[in-house]
């Protein structure tokens, strides 16, 4: 069976990249999609700049919830 990307987090750049940090070191790989650097790169201009989306594999889900739980309560959103 082949693992897909689930999205389990989004919000702006920073809170992203915090949470990715924590995701990471527990050995859960991530991949980190912001539509507005990309579509700014390509010459025009969609989504907003706060909305990053971050993704993990779905066979990761079960160890990575916790730490999202955790990381919500704790940055209270």
């Amino acid at each position: 069976m082949e693992s897909k990307l689930i999205r389990v987090f989004a919000g702006s750049e920073i809170t992203v990249n915090l949470l990715k940090a924590e995701l990471e070191m527990e050995g859960i790989p991530t991949n980190v999609v912001n539509e507005y650097e990309q579509s700014n790169f390509r010459g025009f201009s969609t989504g907003t700049p706060y909305s990053v989306d971050l993704y993990i594999l779905d066979t990761d889900l079960e160890k990575a919830e916790p730490i999202v739980k955790e990381f919500l309560k704790i940055n209270k959103m």
